[in-house]
């Protein structure tokens, strides 16, 4: 596993930076789960305006992100946060996608009564930044 992502599992929403035409980032919540050394996600039916997401088109435009996880504790000691720099492409692999897909549900009980219908995305992690208030476990 890559160094830093061996905490995520516990932490329910990771924030997802693409870039936008203009050269911002553009952020949204999502829904993860690291399948082997990268971390999936998929477009769900949790509700949208369309299907036609900006961050599927900013991908397709550029594949570079950002994720951030982080966790928030009352005991500052407790705090923590992970950011990932990578590439962001759509799943392809049947293989892939099935263990994305079983990642997620076992995640989150929400997919278990309904799968993400999709497309699913990889993030191939390039490099990891972490950070701990304390050593403490």
């Amino acid at each position: 596993m890559v160094h830093g992502l061996e905490h995520l599992d516990a932490e329910p929403v990771a924030t997802l930076a693409t870039v936008r035409p203009d050269g911002l980032p553009h952020l949204v919540p999502i829904t993860f789960a690291v399948v082997g050394d990268v971390v999936v996600w998929a477009v769900d039916h949790k509700p949208k305006t369309t299907r036609r997401l900006r961050r599927i088109a900013h991908l397709e435009r550029d594949p570079r992100v950002t994720l951030l996880v982080s966790h928030y504790d009352d005991d500052w000691r407790a705090l923590w946060w992970v950011r990932i720099e990578g590439t962001c492409r759509q799943i392809v692999d049947d293989e892939l996608q099935t263990r994305a897909r079983r990642a997620l549900q076992e995640k989150y009980a929400q997919y278990r009564a309904r799968a993400p219908e999709g497309p699913y995305f990889a993030v191939n992690v390039q490099r990891t930044v972490h950070w701990r208030a304390t050593d403490r476990d």
